[in-house]
């Protein structure tokens, strides 16, 4: 299951997920009330993460 950056950055926000700090490709959000960060790297909105990368950052979300 691959996934733009723009598609994962989407379901993140729809789920409650918002910016908090960008370090050069990484964009990190956090969660008014779910413990934690995650990490989505920006290599432009068109890339496809990688199955597993898509998977890591979903549970990571608490979303899988």
């Amino acid at each position: 299951m691959r996934k733009t950056v723009k598609q994962m950055i989407e379901i993140i926000e729809a789920d409650g997920w918002y910016l908090v700090a960008q370090r050069g490709s990484h964009r990190q959000y956090k969660h008014p009330t779910k413990p934690g960060r995650v990490t989505i790297p920006d290599h432009g909105k068109s890339h496809e993460l990688d199955h597993m990368l898509v998977n890591s950052i979903l549970k990571q979300a608490g979303l899988k």
